[in-house]
């Protein structure tokens, strides 16, 4: 019974530490993101499409559309040992383009569980272009 208990509490640790990290990056909630992304040398990356960015975005963001072909040409001329904060509108497309970079070899990457509106709640400056 103990062991069964042990491999129980084991597995399930593998499962949690694995939903909030995928290789060199980390999915971390809204609050913690703010943190992370005003710490010295983090590019903050809005991976939404330049009309979304447009109508507003993060203070001081830069727009990489990861829908656009071009993401993975775009992110190529990035040092990939820099930390990176992505986010989007929900998280998903943050999700893909976190898993997109951590595959192209860049190492802290921390991506937004939640989008925009999550981050202007939680006192993120949102500004318009």
């Amino acid at each position: 019974m103990k062991k069964t208990l042990a491999a129980l509490a084991l597995a399930g640790a593998i499962v949690l530490a694995g939903c909030g990290s995928s290789g060199g990056g980390t999915t971390v909630d809204a609050a913690t993101w703010i943190t992370e992304a005003s710490q010295p040398g983090v590019t903050v990356i809005d991976v939404r499409t330049p009309a979304e960015f447009a109508a507003g975005h993060v203070d001081g963001a830069v727009n990489i559309d990861v829908q656009s072909p071009a993401f993975a040409t775009q992110i190529a001329t990035l040092d990939q040992a820099q930390p990176y904060a992505l986010y989007c509108r929900s998280g998903n497309r943050s999700a893909a383009a976190m898993d997109q970079m951590t595959s192209a070899g860049f190492t802290d990457v921390t991506n937004l569980d939640g989008g925009l509106t999550d981050l202007a709640n939680a006192g993120a400056p949102v500004v318009q272009s």
